[in-house]
C-alpha cells in the first residue's frame, strides 16, 4: 500500500493555478522530496495532501484512507512542520512541546527526549519569543514528531538552520526514515534533496516536470564533467589538444576544462604530471533543477 496516493489533484486561486493535476505515489517507507522554484505550487500540494486545503479537483488517500471529509482517524498517524508555524509566545520551549504531545497522550519525558534530540536541551526553559529563528524551526518539527507519526511532512524543514545545524538535522530525519516512517519534504536546498531523498519531484507552474531518484535525474540530464587544472600548470589553448577535451577556459581558479570523456583526460592529465590541485565536478541535481525551470529569479 502507498503512503501518499493523489490524482488529478488541481488547485486554483481566480486565474492563478497553483497546483495543476498533479498524480503522485508515495511508497511507505520512503523518503520523498518535492523541489522547485519560489511560486511552483510545492506548499499548497502538500496542504492539499495533508488535509489542510480542499482541491478544487482530484481525490488523494493516506495511509490507505481518504483525506476528505476531514478524517480523525489519520490525524493521529501524520505530522506536519509547516513552513510558518505559530506558538503560544508566553510558553517556554518546554511546555510548548508537552502542550503539544499531551494532545496525544504522550508522556511530559517523551516530550523532554525530543527537545534534546533536536538540540534544544539547554533551551528548554526559553521562551519561544526568546528563541533564535532557527532554534523556533528546531522546535516546530519537534512538535511535528513528538507523537512518533508514521508519516511526516516537513515544509522546508532546514530554513534559517546554520551548518552545522542542518547536517545534525539531516541525521535525525536519516534517523527516522530508516526506523521505518515515510518522510516527505519540500526544500530550495539541492544538495539537501540529494542527500537524503529516495526520489525527487521537480515541480513548477502547478505541475511535476520530473520524477526520478537523484542519480537517474542526474544520468538523464547528461551534463558535461567539468575538471580545473590548477593555475600556471596547464595553459587553455594546450589543453584543448587533448583527447576528449570539449572547451577549454582559463579562469581564475585555473584552466577548465569541459568533456564528455572524464576517465580520458584524466587519464592523459596523469600522463603528463598535471593531476597535482586538479578538482573534477560532474553534474549534480542542481544542473538538473536549473535546466528544468530555468535560471530567472522569481520572487
Amino acid at each position: 500500500m502507498a503512503a501518499i496516493a493523489a490524482r488529478d489533484l488541481t488547485k486554483a486561486y481566480g486565474d492563478l493555478v497553483a497546483v495543476d493535476g498533479v498524480d503522485l505515489v508515495v511508497e511507505e517507507g520512503e523518503f520523498f522530496g518535492v523541489v522547485g522554484p519560489n511560486g511552483a505550487g510545492k506548499t499548497t500540494l502538500l496542504e492539499m495532501v495533508e488535509g489542510l486545503r480542499p482541491p478544487d479537483r482530484g481525490e488523494v488517500e493516506v495511509l490507505g484512507g481518504s483525506v476528505y471529509p476531514r478524517n480523525p482517524g489519520l490525524q493521529r498517524r501524520v505530522g506536519v512542520q509547516l513552513q510558518a508555524s505559530s506558538f503560544f509566545e508566553r510558553l517556554t520551549a518546554r511546555e510548548q512541546i508537552r502542550t503539544f504531545a499531551s494532545l496525544y497522550g504522550v508522556p511530559a519525558s517523551a516530550a523532554d527526549a525530543w527537545l534534546e534530540r533536536v538540540g534544544l536541551g539547554e533551551k528548554a526553559g526559553n521562551r519561544v519569543e526568546d528563541l533564535s529563528g532557527g532554534q523556533a524551526q528546531r522546535l516546530s518539527i519537534a512538535c511535528a514528531l513528538v507523537h512518533d507519526p508514521e508519516l511526516v511532512f516537513l515544509d522546508e524543514p532546514t530554513a534559517a538552520l546554520d551548518p552545522q545545524a542542518r547536517r545534525n538535522l539531516w541525521d535525525l530525519l536519516n534517523d527516522i526514515n530508516e526506523a521505518g516512517r515515510t518522510v516527505v519534504l519540500t526544500t530550495h536546498y539541492m544538495d539537501e534533496a540529494e542527500a537524503l531523498c529516495d526520489r525527487v519531484a521537480v515541480m513548477d507552474a502547478g505541475r511535476i516536470l520530473e520524477l526520478d531518484t537523484p542519480a537517474a535525474l542526474v544520468r538523464g540530464l547528461d551534463a558535461p564533467t567539468r575538471i580545473t587544472v590548477a593555475p600556471g600548470v596547464l595553459r587553455a589553448e594546450r589543453a584543448r589538444g587533448i583527447a576528449g577535451v570539449d572547451r577549454a577556459e582559463e579562469e581564475p581558479e585555473g584552466t577548465v576544462i569541459t568533456t564528455r570523456d572524464p576517465a580520458g583526460v584524466i587519464g592523459a592529465l596523469a600522463a603528463g604530471g598535471m593531476l597535482d590541485g586538479v578538482s573534477v565536478h560532474t553534474g549534480t541535481l542542481e544542473d538538473v533543477f536549473l535546466a528544468l525551470t530555468g535560471r530567472a529569479y522569481r520572487a
